[in-house]
This record gives structure tokens, sequence and C-alpha cells, in this order.
């Protein structure tokens, strides 16, 4: 029985072995610019695997976007190989979009997924998105930001849009407007805490445990309250983002308002101008 103990592990070292030989290690320790497994067949078929448990729930088994943007286009607007390799690796702060760090993450594997998007990438952008930007920031800035901050200026019930342009698909964020997607961020979860007086008090549930909640009232203050204290905590599940239907926005402004949300790309991003 020895010897078949000592095969089986004679097997596995030179598996391993054989693994760290894979020519996808042999990558220049600085970050190239241009991605090293472009065009590996064999790397594009890892890539595709780690894509579709990674990526697609938020872009879309074809990359087109779901609730994450269209990655298919990033080359066409001029980002870079190495650019998105620290998208991937860094995240995207102020968004939904991870990190994914060193050594949970190998290198390899960030230039096997961006080999596998290379494929899908047209060679030229598409056409302008409907809209215009310019006229969507004076409609952000009449209905939207009291609640949501863009760079310096904003208000805090609502999550920070100051990259929304890389961190959503404009189709996504129609339907949040529209009020036809039921989806509530981490930390922005309505929830309504009744006194023993019965007095209702209403808020952005953002911190909570057996004993206590901590919500941001609708006056932007934290407040922290026992749960022992409270008649009843309820978690509701309608967002505290009013719905936006065509009687209070056109078809032609939501154009307008996405064309400028798709235009923050960062803190100082301004609105591209757009096309209608």
């Amino acid at each position: 029985m020895k010897w078949m103990y000592l095969l089986l592990a004679l097997v596995v070292l030179g598996a391993a072995e054989v693994m760290a030989q894979d020519v996808f290690l042999k990558i220049p320790a600085d970050l190239p610019s241009r991605n090293p497994l472009e065009g590996n067949v064999e790397a594009i078929t890892a890539g595709m695997g780690a894509y579709r448990v990674r990526c697609a729930d938020c872009h879309g088994m074809d990359a087109r976007g779901i609730r994450g943007p269209d990655i298919t286009q990033v080359w066409a607007k001029g980002r870079t190989d190495a650019a998105l390799f620290r998208t991937i690796r860094n995240g995207v702060p102020s968004t939904e979009m991870p990190a994914h760090p060193s050594p949970r993450t190998t290198d390899t594997e960030i230039w096997r997924i961006l080999a596998y998007l290379k494929t899908m990438a047209p060679a030229t952008p598409e056409g302008p998105s409907r809209g215009n930007a310019s006229a969507g920031e004076n409609l952000f800035a009449t209905n939207c930001v009291a609640c949501h901050r863009v760079g310096d200026g904003g208000g805090h019930l609502g999550p920070d849009l100051s990259r929304i342009g890389v961190a959503r698909a404009r189709a996504a964020m129609a339907r949040q407007i529209r009020g036809t997607m039921d989806d509530i961020r981490t930390g922005y979860e309505p929830v309504t805490l009744t006194a023993p007086n019965g007095q209702e008090i209403r808020g952005l549930k953002k911190n909570e445990d057996l004993f206590s909640v901590q919500i941001m009232d609708t006056r932007e203050r934290i407040q922290g309250y026992l749960r022992e204290d409270m008649q009843s905590v309820s978690n509701e599940k309608k967002s505290v983002m009013p719905v936006f239907g065509r009687d209070k926005l056109t078809d032609d402004q939501l154009d307008d308002l996405l064309s400028y949300l798709e235009s923050l790309q960062g803190a100082n991003a301004a609105p591209s101008g757009g096309n209608r």
C-alpha cells in the first residue's frame, strides 16, 4: 500500500510542476501596456470560463451589460489594456465593481479575462448615445442632486453617482429611474422604526446587529436606536427613490439624463455633450 501512496504523491507533485510551468505565468513583473495573452487560444478559453463565473452576473454573458455597463466598447473608447487590468485589480470606488486582489486573483487570471473580452470587442465604437448630456445635467440638478452626490456636491440619501458611468449599464439606469428595477444597494435599504408612542422614524439602514440599528434619517442625520426601545423595526421593500414616469420625465428627457449619467467617469468628469 505504501508504494501506492508514494506513486500518488509523485503524480500530485508532477501536476504541480506542470502548473508552475504554465506558459501563462511567464508574464513580465512590471505591468505591460499590452495584454501579453492577447490572441492566445488557451488563454481566451480559460478567460471565458473565469468571466462567466465572476463577471457575467453584472455585465451579461455577452458583456453588453445588465447591471454593470457594456464592456465590449471599452477599447474602442480609448481604454488601454493596462488601465483595464488596474480596474479589475483595484475595482471602482463608490460603485459595485469589486476589487480582485492578489493572490486570490492572479495577474494571469486577469489577463485571461481581458484576452477573452477582446474577442468580443468591436474595432470601432458604436454611434453616440441618444440624448444631450448638458441638458441632462440641468435635469439632474433639478431632480436628483438633493439625494445624490456628484463630485463635491449633492446629498447623501442616495448613492454617490460620481462614477456611475463606469458602474451601471444605460438600460439598468433607465429601469431604476422609471421604477421598474427592484434593486436597493446595501446601506440604502429603507427602514421604518416605530417608537412606543406610535411615532414613526423613517430612514436608510446603515448598520445593525441583534440589539440595535443605525439609520440615516431623512434629514441626513445618523441616529442609533436600541431595538428593545422600539415598538417595531420594519424593513421596507420599496426604495425611497421616487419613480419618474413619463408624466414627470419624458422619453427625450430621460435620454438627456442618461447621457449625462454615462458621462460621469469620476469626481471631476464633465458632461460630453452628446447628440439627440
